[in-house]
């Protein structure tokens, strides 16, 4: 995933957000702080939230269960990924459920476990307690602490 898949997504699923909430248009876009012109606009696939307005909406409505079912978990992760286009220290995560249906374990070390987001197809490396530690869309940015690499 990338960032144009993310806001793709992202402008696909608002609709269906709102009716989750059972939100109006115009408390949905007072929510996201955009007209409601341009919510209707998205939601008829002639605009599009760009990344801000795709981060906000994740960052609002995280625990949706349309925003957890498109990114196959809370999207905090993918975002920081997105955003550092890298491997970047997730401190703010708290210690994730691991047996969670999106997680495909990849590798193990030392306790260190390396997994994948079946949906989003994003790596997390968790530490010995399971807390996410980085995240990245590429494998070979996560390096289990004593070895070379993660492949």
């Amino acid at each position: 995933m990338d960032k144009k898949q993310f806001i793709e997504t992202c402008n696909r699923k608002i609709k269906l957000i709102r009716a989750e909430y059972s939100f109006s248009q115009d408390k949905m876009a007072l929510i996201l702080g955009i007209s409601k012109k341009t919510l209707v606009e998205i939601e008829k696939g002639r605009s599009s939230l760009g990344w801000t307005g795709s981060v906000a909406l994740c960052a609002i409505f995280g625990e949706s269960e349309i925003v957890t079912g498109a990114f196959g978990g809370k999207p905090a992760e993918i975002i920081l990924a997105l955003a550092f286009d890298g491997s970047e220290p997730l401190q703010t995560q708290s210690k994730p459920a691991l047996g969670k249906i999106w997680w495909q374990s990849v590798r193990e070390s030392g306790g260190y476990l390396i997994q994948q987001n079946v949906i989003s197809q994003h790596y997390r490396l968790l530490d010995r307690e399971g807390t996410p530690v980085a995240s990245s869309f590429d494998l070979e940015d996560l390096k289990i602490p004593g070895e070379m690499s993660a492949t």
